[in-house]
């Protein structure tokens, strides 16, 4: 079993957020050298893994087809962690994607088993857009 597969298991067993925002900077690669490799990342996901995107309509199913998608992937991005929330089974994360050209923000909400295993991976994306002027007096900038 993994580091990370532990952290993910006391996030669940303790609704420790502390667990899971450290759990998912190594899982997205935030964690310099202690960063997982393919393979680790692999051993995470349950062997009924689903991943859906529900903004492009698309469903990855199984720990291979995601596995065999991210090694096609052809320059994965840079990903920013902003906040990482939740409790027990089900944690939302919120990041920035960098893809070097492109800057996408990220909603994923995983999904865990008692042993820490990812079941399922929902993720929403969005590129920045313009806020419209009309509102301007109510808002503050982020």
């Amino acid at each position: 079993m993994t580091d990370v597969q532990e952290l993910f298991r006391r996030a669940v067993r303790d609704s420790d957020a502390d667990a899971m925002r450290e759990g998912i900077e190594r899982l997205f690669g935030q964690a310099g050298p202690e960063a997982l490799s393919a393979e680790a990342e692999y051993e995470l996901r349950h062997e009924d893994y689903v991943m859906e995107m529900p903004q492009s309509g698309e469903r990855i199913r199984g720990r291979d087809a995601m596995r065999a998608m991210q090694e096609a992937f052809p320059t994965p991005p840079t990903i920013t962690l902003r906040r990482v929330s939740g409790s027990g089974h089900v944690w939302v994360v919120e990041g920035v994607n960098d893809y070097a050209s492109e800057v996408w923000h990220v909603v994923a909400v995983f999904e865990l088993d008692d042993d820490g295993r990812i079941v399922r991976d929902t993720r929403y994306y969005t590129q920045p857009t313009e806020a419209p002027e009309w509102r301007s007096a109510w808002v503050e900038r982020i």
